[in-house]
């Protein structure tokens, strides 16, 4: 933490104690110096900190930064809620009023809604019912992926939901940068970057300008939808598929928008996705578009069919339920704002609805011979660990190999050059290569 993130974020917890301290005597009769809480104003947040930068929107009243101390408390001064551990002496028990819940490891009181509602109204019932609105679903602060209310109680209160400060705001308000979520079974996507450019990418002149068209709805989307009015035509967000055979550049090309727009891309799962459980995929994938849905991501989907296959006829119980899976997810898809990229080998596997919904269906050919060269020469040209005599154009243009397939190659090459002790690729070190990738497409080896 910084200097200044420290300072601010000590004064805004130190307004929460006060808030606290203060509806704590309101509600036992105890004498205060107020007779509303509101009346203890936050800091100015005008330090040019993190936190600061997150508070600078008018839309921050007093309501939504007390939620926003309130959820934080708990990660970064715990012990300020402990007051609220008081037991009631009639009953032997704590204040149902105040809320609250407890970890499976943390000691600590972990704020619910009930808890920022009892400091917000005590048992002021008009009071109690206004704030409501700051949990519902639409409003702005889970909109933004800020907090949100996590309730695992079916019939239970709703406000017993904890109130949870989204990882990517906990880690920007206390150390500055903001947090990427990892994968795991909760999350099951990766954060997928590369260490090519551009230049490194090899495709057809029509392609690029179809993945181009891309680049720049990510960079002008909104100035497309707002400065020239075109939302009430136009939906936000932008579904692309991506079709060919494997290694022709499908993932690089995902990678590569998300480089060069600023956006994380991150490729879902799917065998942590699909679930042969009734429930269990909306739910996986559920997790990943609800973090999504206020961060500016590329999701990519990579073997899509595997979830975006096409419908069969319902003949069974089984049948029906994989059809309502498939349209929950192109729902998903369709109203999701931001970007979608699907990648298969097969165009033809995917649902057929899904494809009309596509802004754009780009097709990633097997490269001809001036392309396999330029994938060549940029793998191995710089290296200076070929050979003399082995003449690259020749090599390309005797095999038809996807860019995927090249790279194994010059990897067995290099590998089985280094085995015999030369410090060069020998043009049979890379037919050798060129003879393990035919075999493991299944094709004829050349003599």
């Amino acid at each position: 933490m910084s200097s200044g993130a420290e300072s601010l974020l000590a004064l805004e917890l130190q307004w929460l104690d006060r808030v606290l301290q203060a509806r704590l005597c309101l509600h036992f009769g105890q004498p205060t110096d107020v007779r509303d809480v509101r009346e203890l104003k936050p800091p100015p947040a005008n330090d040019g900190s993190a936190y600061a930068r997150l508070l600078s929107g008018a839309e921050w009243g007093f309501e939504e930064r007390l939620l926003l101390a309130l959820a934080l408390a708990p990660h970064v001064q715990p012990q300020l809620l402990d007051t609220l551990f008081v037991r009631n002496r009639n009953l032997d028990r704590g204040y149902t009023e105040f809320g609250g819940t407890k970890g499976k490891t943390h000691g600590g009181f972990l704020p619910t809604c009930e808890t920022a509602v009892f400091l917000l109204a005590g048992e002021d019932l008009t009071q109690r019912f206004a704030t409501l609105r700051l949990f519902e679903d639409g409003h702005w602060l889970q909109r933004r992926g800020i907090l949100s209310f996590e309730h695992d109680a079916p019939g239970e209160p709703p406000l017993a939901a904890s109130l949870q400060l989204q990882a990517e705001f906990r880690e920007l308000l206390t150390t500055g940068q903001p947090h990427k979520p990892d994968f795991s079974s909760n999350f099951p996507a990766r954060l997928i970057t590369t260490a090519l450019q551009w230049d490194d990418l090899v495709l057809a002149p029509d392609v690029m300008d179809e993945v181009s068209a891309i680049t720049t709805w990510l960079n002008h989307g909104d100035t497309l939808l707002d400065g020239w009015k075109l939302r009430k035509a136009v939906k936000p967000g932008y579904r692309s598929l991506f079709f060919g055979p494997p290694g022709t550049g499908k993932t690089l090309t995902a990678t590569l928008l998300g480089q060069a727009t600023g956006a994380d891309v991150y490729r879902i799962d799917l065998s942590m996705v699909v679930s042969k459980y009734i429930g269990e995929t909306e739910k996986n994938l559920g997790r990943v578009f609800d973090l999504a849905q206020n961060r500016r991501w590329i999701l990519f989907f990579d073997e899509a069919d595997a979830l975006f296959g096409k419908r069969t006829s319902a003949s069974s119980s089984n049948d029906r339920y994989a059809n309502q899976e498939v349209s929950y997810l192109l729902q998903r898809v369709e109203d999701f704002p931001g970007t979608v990229i699907l990648a298969t080998n097969l165009k033809g596997n995917i649902d057929e609805a899904f494809a009309r919904r596509f802004q754009s269906l780009i097709h990633f050919p097997m490269p001809d011979a001036d392309q396999r060269l330029r994938l060549w020469e940029g793998m191995l040209r710089h290296t200076g660990r070929l050979a003399p005599e082995v003449e690259l154009r020749q090599v390309a243009e005797a095999h038809e190999l996807s860019g995927g397939a090249i790279a194994n190659v010059v990897r067995a090459a290099a590998i089985s050059a280094l085995q015999a002790g030369r410090q060069h690729m020998s043009l049979a070190d890379l037919r050798q290569g060129v003879a393990k990738e035919l075999r493991k497409e299944g094709r004829t080896v050349p003599s």
